[in-house]
């Protein structure tokens, strides 16, 4: 059972982080597109969730894909997991940070405006906003999760857990442990030393 978390949580996560990016870049594409026109102005975060939203839907399915069709792929390494997923939530963070301080300064709590565009463009708003804390919870989870598996995986003497896949964590591979041949006798090989041989003695 515990072999099958860290491999299942990575799916989902990475998964569910994809499909929450591809909403919000439409919904920031729309939103770019309403208040240019419109306005003539656009929000930064909008742009700041298309940036990150990209960089997610074009490396989180890749990482899926390739650790399923090659085992050991350079893209499943801890380290290299653990490093992108890292910049991928401080970004998502800071996009559903830019999101909040800009409703709250720009739209009201429950966008009745008497113009449906602008109610529109705030349930964007606010979509963008939960949609990114959303990922950022999610990507910030599964590398905590991913973490505490390394350092249980270090404590029991794998001491090759950073270039290892999730998967090999997961599995408890223990590369820097020889087995050991427990159980059966060996034969032996020379007289036993409680046994003590007589010579024979000459005739008188």
């Amino acid at each position: 059972m515990v072999v099958k978390i860290l491999p299942l949580f990575r799916l989902i996560a990475l998964s569910a982080v994809t499909l929450f990016s591809v909403i919000i870049l439409g919904l920031s594409g729309h939103l770019i597109y309403f208040t240019t026109t419109s306005f003539n102005v656009y929000f930064t975060y909008s742009a700041m969730a298309i940036a990150t939203a990209v960089l997610t839907i074009m490396t989180a399915p890749v990482m899926l894909v390739i650790d399923m069709l090659r085992k050991g792929a350079f893209t499943s390494m801890v380290m290299v997991e653990m490093g992108w997923l890292g910049i991928l939530w401080v970004l998502w963070l800071t996009s559903a940070g830019l999101a909040a301080n800009a409703n709250n300064l720009t739209f009201i709590s429950n966008c009745d405006y008497r113009f449906p565009e602008l109610s529109g463009a705030c349930k964007e708003g606010m979509a963008i906003e939960a949609f990114s804390f959303l990922s950022w919870l999610i990507l910030m989870g599964y590398w905590g999760t991913l973490l505490v598996f390394s350092l249980i995986a270090i404590n029991r003497g794998n001491l090759t857990v950073w270039s290892s896949s999730a998967s090999a964590i997961a599995g408890g591979n223990n590369t820097s442990e020889k087995p050991v041949a427990t159980g059966g006798s060996q034969a032996p090989t020379s007289p036993t030393s409680g046994w003590v041989g007589q010579q024979a003695q000459p005739q008188v």
